[in-house]
């Protein structure tokens, strides 16, 4: 079983990119990215509507930390400082060594190579720094871009759950996908 202990907390570093704790002071950039419809289109989760939403849902990552059940990062462009997208494991599975994947980044940054730099930094720290064998990612079936960048990074399609989700009155169809320690392309 994984014995998982995120401090001290693991920032962490790429060519272009800061990926840091989310602090209280966040609260209005997670509500810029939780209220925006594009950023929101295929993440099955209500809008925030106001920065006290915000700062919610940053004491529920802080509360996952704190148990050692989950780690997300802020993803900031150097040397700014204000987070543009978010990516983390939040379902980790300890006894199975396998954890979920989850991101979300500001329309305004989308297509400029951020989330593949993401990839590369925070999956070797899933392998190498947490010990996971396996991480998984839950997907809107119509989200082409995130299935391009999991399938780009080695993940490979394990199922297709037809409405095994319901959200906002309707049942909704997922994809898991997955990808092995062993299968990652820059290990």
């Amino acid at each position: 079983m994984l014995e998982l202990n995120f401090y001290p907390f693991p920032e962490l570093e790429s060519e272009r990119l800061i990926f840091r704790r989310i602090l209280k002071r966040d609260a209005a950039a997670i509500h810029a990215l939780r209220s925006n419809p594009l950023v929101m289109k295929y993440i099955d989760r209500p809008f925030t509507t106001s920065e006290k939403d915000g700062l919610e849902l940053i004491k529920k990552i802080d509360d996952s930390l704190l148990l050692n059940e989950g780690i997300s990062w802020g993803i900031t462009i150097k040397p700014a400082d204000e987070i543009i997208g978010t990516i983390g494991f939040w379902r980790i599975d300890t006894a199975n060594h396998r954890g979920e994947i989850g991101y979300m980044l500001a329309p305004a940054y989308q297509k400029q190579g951020i989330m593949k730099e993401t990839f590369k930094t925070i999956i070797p720290y899933g392998f190498d720094g947490l010990k996971l064998h396996s991480i998984e990612a839950n997907v809107n079936p119509e989200n082409i871009a995130s299935k391009t960048l999991l399938e780009h990074h080695g993940f490979i399609q394990e199922a297709y759950f037809r409405e095994n989700y319901f959200y906002n009155g309707q049942f909704l169809d997922s994809l898991i996908y997955c990808l092995l320690k062993e299968d990652f392309p820059s290990l």
